[in-house]
C-alpha cells in the first residue's frame, strides 16, 4: 500500500515543525535566563511563599519526575512532588468541616463569678483543702 502525502498534510507538518522549533527556542532562552539568575543568587536559599510553591507543584506534577530532574533548578524534584502531595492531602482533609467535640469553653467572667460565690458561701459544696486556695482553671 502506497502512502502519499497530500499538499495540505505536508504544509501541516512544516507548520508543526516550525511551531515546535519556536517553542524549543523559548524554552532554551528561559533555561539560560534561569541559569543567569541562579548564578547571581549564588548559594543563597530562595524563600518561596505558599502561592509560588503551589504553582511550581502543579506545573511540576504535570511534567513528572524524569523531566523535573532535567530542568528543575531552584528546588529538587522530590521537593516539588512533596509539595504536590501535600496540596492533594490538604484538599481532601476536610478538617475545617469537622464539628468541635464537647461543650464550648466557659468565659472567664463566669468562672470568676462562680469562684467568688464559692468563696463567700462554702456550704454550696466547694470544699477547700488545707493549704490550697481555689484557683480558676485555665483552658
Amino acid at each position: 500500500m502506497k502512502s502519499v502525502l497530500h499538499p495540505w498534510q505536508l504544509l501541516l507538518l512544516i507548520l508543526a515543525g516550525w511551531i515546535n522549533r519556536q517553542e524549543q527556542d523559548v524554552i532554551e532562552y528561559l533555561r539560560a535566563e534561569n541559569r543567569v539568575l541562579r548564578e547571581k543568587l549564588g548559594k543563597k536559599r530562595i524563600l518561596l511563599n505558599d502561592d509560588q510553591r503551589r504553582r511550581l507543584a502543579v506545573k511540576g506534577k504535570i511534567l513528572g519526575r524524569k523531566m523535573l530532574e532535567r530542568i528543575a533548578t531552584i528546588v529538587s524534584p522530590d521537593t516539588i512532588l512533596r509539595w504536590h502531595r501535600e496540596l492533594v492531602a490538604a484538599k481532601w482533609d476536610y478538617s475545617g468541616r469537622r464539628k468541635k467535640i464537647g461543650c464550648p469553653p466557659v468565659s472567664a467572667e463566669v468562672v470568676e463569678l462562680v469562684l467568688r460565690m464559692a468563696r463567700r458561701k462554702p456550704e454550696l459544696g466547694l470544699r477547700s483543702h488545707p493549704g490550697r486556695t481555689v484557683q480558676p482553671r485555665t483552658t
